[in-house]
Protein backbone atom coordinates (compact mmCIF):
# COMPACT_ATOMS: atom_id res chain seq x y z
CA UNK A 1 0.00 0.00 0.00
CA UNK A 2 1.28 3.58 -0.82
CA UNK A 3 0.65 7.04 0.81
CA UNK A 4 -2.46 7.12 -0.90
CA UNK A 5 -3.85 3.93 -0.44
CA UNK A 6 -3.68 2.72 -3.73
CA UNK A 7 -2.13 -1.32 -4.71
CA UNK A 8 0.97 -0.28 -6.78
CA UNK A 9 3.81 -2.55 -7.16
CA UNK A 10 7.54 -0.91 -6.97
CA UNK A 11 9.56 -1.38 -10.04
CA UNK A 12 12.38 -3.54 -8.92
CA UNK A 13 14.99 -2.29 -11.34
CA UNK A 14 14.79 0.95 -9.65
CA UNK A 15 15.09 2.36 -6.08
CA UNK A 16 12.63 5.64 -7.38
CA UNK A 17 9.07 5.58 -7.15
CA UNK A 18 7.21 3.52 -9.91
CA UNK A 19 5.84 5.94 -12.89
CA UNK A 20 2.52 4.61 -12.41
CA UNK A 21 2.61 6.61 -10.04
CA UNK A 22 0.58 9.96 -10.55
CA UNK A 23 3.15 12.99 -10.64
CA UNK A 24 1.39 14.82 -7.48
CA UNK A 25 1.90 12.20 -5.04
CA UNK A 26 5.33 10.96 -6.57
CA UNK A 27 6.45 15.03 -5.39
CA UNK A 28 4.63 14.44 -1.69
CA UNK A 29 6.37 10.34 -2.05
CA UNK A 30 9.78 12.32 -2.65
CA UNK A 31 9.59 14.86 -0.16
CA UNK A 32 8.18 12.48 2.82
CA UNK A 33 11.08 10.22 1.95
CA UNK A 34 13.43 12.89 2.43
CA UNK A 35 11.85 14.35 5.23
CA UNK A 36 12.27 11.12 7.37
CA UNK A 37 15.92 10.96 6.40
CA UNK A 38 16.32 14.07 7.63
CA UNK A 39 14.51 14.00 10.73
CA UNK A 40 16.60 10.54 11.35
CA UNK A 41 19.47 12.84 10.77
CA UNK A 42 17.91 15.59 12.99
CA UNK A 43 17.23 12.92 15.94
CA UNK A 44 20.71 11.30 15.66
CA UNK A 45 22.56 14.74 16.02
CA UNK A 46 20.00 15.90 18.85
CA UNK A 47 21.40 12.78 21.13
CA UNK A 48 25.01 12.67 19.92
CA UNK A 49 24.49 16.51 21.38
CA UNK A 50 22.94 15.42 24.83
CA UNK A 51 25.46 13.05 25.41
CA UNK A 52 28.32 15.66 24.94
CA UNK A 53 26.70 18.40 26.91
CA UNK A 54 25.92 15.75 29.87
CA UNK A 55 29.47 14.61 29.95
CA UNK A 56 31.01 18.05 29.67
CA UNK A 57 28.45 19.06 32.51
CA UNK A 58 29.35 15.95 34.87
CA UNK A 59 33.19 17.15 34.08
CA UNK A 60 32.53 20.89 35.04
CA UNK A 61 30.48 19.31 37.77
CA UNK A 62 33.59 17.15 39.42
CA UNK A 63 35.98 19.43 38.62
CA UNK A 64 34.46 22.97 40.03
CA UNK A 65 32.46 21.35 43.20
CA UNK A 66 33.96 22.73 46.23
CA UNK A 67 36.06 20.53 48.48
CA UNK A 68 34.45 18.48 51.55
CA UNK A 69 36.29 19.77 54.64
CA UNK A 70 36.94 16.57 56.52
CA UNK A 71 38.16 17.85 59.38
CA UNK A 72 35.54 20.40 59.57
CA UNK A 73 32.70 17.91 59.98
CA UNK A 74 34.94 16.09 62.31
CA UNK A 75 34.91 19.00 65.01
CA UNK A 76 31.46 19.93 64.22
CA UNK A 77 30.66 16.35 64.95
CA UNK A 78 32.94 16.08 68.29
CA UNK A 79 31.61 19.72 69.63
CA UNK A 80 27.91 18.28 69.48
CA UNK A 81 28.93 15.61 71.48
CA UNK A 82 31.00 17.83 74.19
CA UNK A 83 28.26 20.28 74.48
CA UNK A 84 25.14 18.07 74.80
CA UNK A 85 24.42 19.01 78.62
CA UNK A 86 23.90 15.42 80.91
CA UNK A 87 20.82 13.61 80.53
CA UNK A 88 18.70 13.20 83.73
CA UNK A 89 15.56 11.90 81.75
CA UNK A 90 16.17 8.05 82.72
CA UNK A 91 17.03 8.55 86.58
CA UNK A 92 14.97 7.94 89.13
CA UNK A 93 15.66 10.54 92.28
CA UNK A 94 18.89 11.32 90.98
CA UNK A 95 19.80 7.83 90.24
CA UNK A 96 20.69 6.10 87.20
CA UNK A 97 19.74 2.77 85.79
CA UNK A 98 22.36 0.18 85.50
CA UNK A 99 22.71 -3.47 84.62
CA UNK A 100 23.31 -6.08 87.31
CA UNK A 101 26.64 -7.90 87.22
CA UNK A 102 26.55 -11.58 85.90
CA UNK A 103 27.38 -14.21 88.53
CA UNK A 104 30.12 -15.75 86.47
CA UNK A 105 31.90 -12.33 86.98
CA UNK A 106 31.92 -11.83 90.44
CA UNK A 107 34.56 -12.65 92.70
CA UNK A 108 35.41 -12.32 96.32
CA UNK A 109 37.17 -9.87 98.23
CA UNK A 110 36.90 -10.66 101.70
CA UNK A 111 37.90 -13.84 103.68
CA UNK A 112 34.50 -15.29 104.59
CA UNK A 113 33.88 -14.46 100.66
CA UNK A 114 30.61 -12.43 101.64
CA UNK A 115 31.48 -9.76 99.77
CA UNK A 116 31.97 -9.87 95.94
CA UNK A 117 33.14 -7.47 93.16
CA UNK A 118 33.55 -8.00 89.54
CA UNK A 119 37.04 -9.53 88.86
CA UNK A 120 38.89 -6.65 87.49
CA UNK A 121 37.21 -4.56 89.95
CA UNK A 122 38.11 -7.08 92.70
CA UNK A 123 41.47 -7.49 91.63
CA UNK A 124 42.78 -3.58 92.11
CA UNK A 125 41.05 -3.26 95.22
CA UNK A 126 42.86 -5.97 96.75
CA UNK A 127 46.19 -4.35 94.98
CA UNK A 128 45.08 -1.05 96.52
CA UNK A 129 44.22 -2.93 100.17
CA UNK A 130 47.60 -4.37 100.34
CA UNK A 131 49.38 -1.23 99.40
CA UNK A 132 47.63 0.80 101.68
CA UNK A 133 48.17 -1.69 104.35
CA UNK A 134 51.72 -1.89 103.94
CA UNK A 135 51.87 1.54 104.77
CA UNK A 136 50.04 1.43 107.40
CA UNK A 137 46.24 2.47 106.56
CA UNK A 138 43.50 -0.24 107.09
CA UNK A 139 40.89 0.00 103.86
CA UNK A 140 38.28 -2.69 104.99
CA UNK A 141 35.53 -3.25 102.96
CA UNK A 142 31.70 -2.67 103.97
CA UNK A 143 29.60 -3.56 101.67
CA UNK A 144 30.62 -4.18 97.55
CA UNK A 145 27.51 -6.08 95.41
CA UNK A 146 24.60 -6.37 95.88
CA UNK A 147 21.64 -7.50 93.62
CA UNK A 148 18.82 -5.71 92.55
CA UNK A 149 16.29 -7.87 94.64
CA UNK A 150 18.62 -6.66 98.15
CA UNK A 151 18.70 -3.33 97.26
CA UNK A 152 14.65 -3.53 96.76
CA UNK A 153 14.82 -4.65 100.05
CA UNK A 154 17.08 -2.27 101.57
CA UNK A 155 15.27 0.88 99.64
CA UNK A 156 11.80 -0.04 100.51
CA UNK A 157 11.83 -2.28 103.89
CA UNK A 158 14.03 -0.08 105.80
CA UNK A 159 13.10 3.43 103.97
CA UNK A 160 9.32 2.47 106.25
CA UNK A 161 10.89 1.56 108.98
CA UNK A 162 12.85 4.38 109.58
CA UNK A 163 9.04 6.32 108.29
CA UNK A 164 11.26 8.18 105.48
CA UNK A 165 10.20 9.26 102.13
CA UNK A 166 11.06 7.93 98.91
CA UNK A 167 13.71 11.57 98.51
CA UNK A 168 14.72 11.15 102.11
CA UNK A 169 15.68 7.21 101.59
CA UNK A 170 16.87 8.44 98.10
CA UNK A 171 19.29 10.86 99.83
CA UNK A 172 20.78 7.77 101.53
CA UNK A 173 19.98 5.06 99.28
CA UNK A 174 19.85 4.41 95.52
CA UNK A 175 16.30 3.11 94.14
CA UNK A 176 16.47 -0.86 93.43
CA UNK A 177 17.66 -0.79 89.56
CA UNK A 178 19.70 2.28 90.20
CA UNK A 179 22.21 1.27 92.44
CA UNK A 180 26.58 1.42 91.57
CA UNK A 181 26.25 -1.84 93.76
CA UNK A 182 24.58 -3.97 91.72
CA UNK A 183 26.92 -3.15 89.04
CA UNK A 184 29.62 -5.52 90.75
CA UNK A 185 32.13 -2.18 90.29
CA UNK A 186 31.17 -0.32 93.54
CA UNK A 187 31.87 -0.68 97.27
CA UNK A 188 31.44 1.21 100.52
CA UNK A 189 34.96 1.24 102.20
CA UNK A 190 36.03 2.05 106.08
CA UNK A 191 38.53 2.53 108.54
CA UNK A 192 39.26 -0.61 110.29
CA UNK A 193 41.05 1.51 112.79
CA UNK A 194 37.85 3.83 113.40
CA UNK A 195 34.69 1.84 112.75
CA UNK A 196 32.50 4.12 114.34
CA UNK A 197 33.28 6.46 110.96
CA UNK A 198 31.73 3.37 108.79
CA UNK A 199 29.51 4.85 106.32
CA UNK A 200 29.57 8.46 108.29
CA UNK A 201 30.72 11.32 106.43
CA UNK A 202 33.15 11.46 109.36
CA UNK A 203 35.06 8.81 107.16
CA UNK A 204 36.79 12.01 105.59
CA UNK A 205 38.35 13.09 108.55
CA UNK A 206 39.90 9.20 108.81
CA UNK A 207 43.50 7.84 107.55
CA UNK A 208 41.77 5.32 105.31
CA UNK A 209 39.59 8.25 103.24
CA UNK A 210 42.74 10.61 103.06
CA UNK A 211 44.93 7.76 101.53
CA UNK A 212 42.56 6.96 99.40
CA UNK A 213 42.02 10.54 97.99
CA UNK A 214 45.95 10.26 97.00
CA UNK A 215 46.29 6.90 95.58
CA UNK A 216 42.79 5.49 94.80
CA UNK A 217 43.30 6.69 90.82
CA UNK A 218 45.91 5.11 90.70
CA UNK A 219 44.12 1.62 91.23
CA UNK A 220 40.89 3.25 88.99
CA UNK A 221 38.99 3.93 91.96
CA UNK A 222 37.14 7.42 92.02
CA UNK A 223 34.55 8.53 94.85
CA UNK A 224 31.27 8.44 93.03
CA UNK A 225 29.14 11.24 95.41
CA UNK A 226 31.60 13.82 96.26
CA UNK A 227 30.38 17.29 97.83
CA UNK A 228 27.94 18.95 95.49
CA UNK A 229 27.97 15.84 92.30
CA UNK A 230 26.37 16.59 89.58
CA UNK A 231 23.18 14.28 90.68
CA UNK A 232 22.34 15.57 93.74
CA UNK A 233 23.12 12.59 95.70
CA UNK A 234 24.49 13.19 99.52
CA UNK A 235 28.02 13.31 100.22
CA UNK A 236 28.88 9.73 100.31
CA UNK A 237 33.07 9.81 100.71
CA UNK A 238 32.82 6.18 101.90
CA UNK A 239 31.05 5.06 98.27
CA UNK A 240 33.95 4.59 95.52
CA UNK A 241 33.46 3.07 92.09
CA UNK A 242 36.38 1.08 90.05
CA UNK A 243 36.52 2.52 86.61
CA UNK A 244 39.37 1.18 84.97
CA UNK A 245 38.08 -1.01 81.98
CA UNK A 246 36.18 -0.09 79.07
CA UNK A 247 33.04 -1.64 80.64
CA UNK A 248 33.12 -0.08 83.93
CA UNK A 249 34.03 3.02 82.07
CA UNK A 250 31.13 3.02 79.92
CA UNK A 251 28.76 1.70 82.67
CA UNK A 252 29.21 5.30 84.52
CA UNK A 253 29.79 7.74 81.79
CA UNK A 254 28.29 6.51 78.52
CA UNK A 255 25.30 8.83 77.38
CA UNK A 256 25.66 11.48 80.13
CA UNK A 257 28.75 13.20 79.46
CA UNK A 258 29.01 13.65 83.11
CA UNK A 259 32.78 15.37 83.70
CA UNK A 260 35.10 12.70 85.95
CA UNK A 261 34.59 13.58 89.70
CA UNK A 262 36.61 15.24 91.85
CA UNK A 263 37.34 14.36 95.54
CA UNK A 264 36.94 17.54 97.87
Amino acid sequence: MNKAGSSVKPQSSSPEPSDDIPEALRVQFDVDHKGNSQTIVLLIGSAVGLFLLAGIGGFLFFTLRPKANTNTTHLTATSTVITTPPSKNDTVLGHFPYTEAPESDLVPITADRRMRMRRAAAQKFLEMQAQAQRQGVRLVAISAFRSIKEQEHLFFTVGAQRDQTPAERAALSAPPGHSEHHTGYALDIGDGDVPATNVEPSFDKTKAYQWLKKNAARFSFEMSFPQNNVQGVSYEPWHWRFVGDRDSLETFYKARNLKPVKTP
